[in-house]
């Protein structure tokens, strides 16, 4: 697949995933960032996706602390903070 495709693959299911804070947080990221990253990365955000809403929302706010993705949720925390 080549990475156009992924990216708007991967934006869209960024912001329709069922969860209205999850789908704003998401997709502003997949929106302003997603662009950005390398591949591994691309592949971390892609396995997080694959994650539920509610432990995905946990790890934004706190309430569970992330193994994998934490690079990921930190770069979401600083964008959703200056929103």
């Amino acid at each position: 697949m080549s990475r156009d495709i992924l990216l708007k693959r991967l934006q869209y299911r960024s912001g329709h995933r069922g969860c209205k804070e999850t789908d704003f947080v998401l997709g502003q990221f997949a929106e302003k960032a997603l662009a950005t990253l390398n591949g591994p990365s691309l592949a971390s955000y892609e396995r997080l996706l694959n994650e539920d809403d509610a432990h995905i929302w946990d790890w934004l706010t706190g309430k569970e602390a992330p193994a994998e993705y934490a690079e990921l949720l930190g770069m979401m925390k600083k964008m959703v903070a200056r929103c």
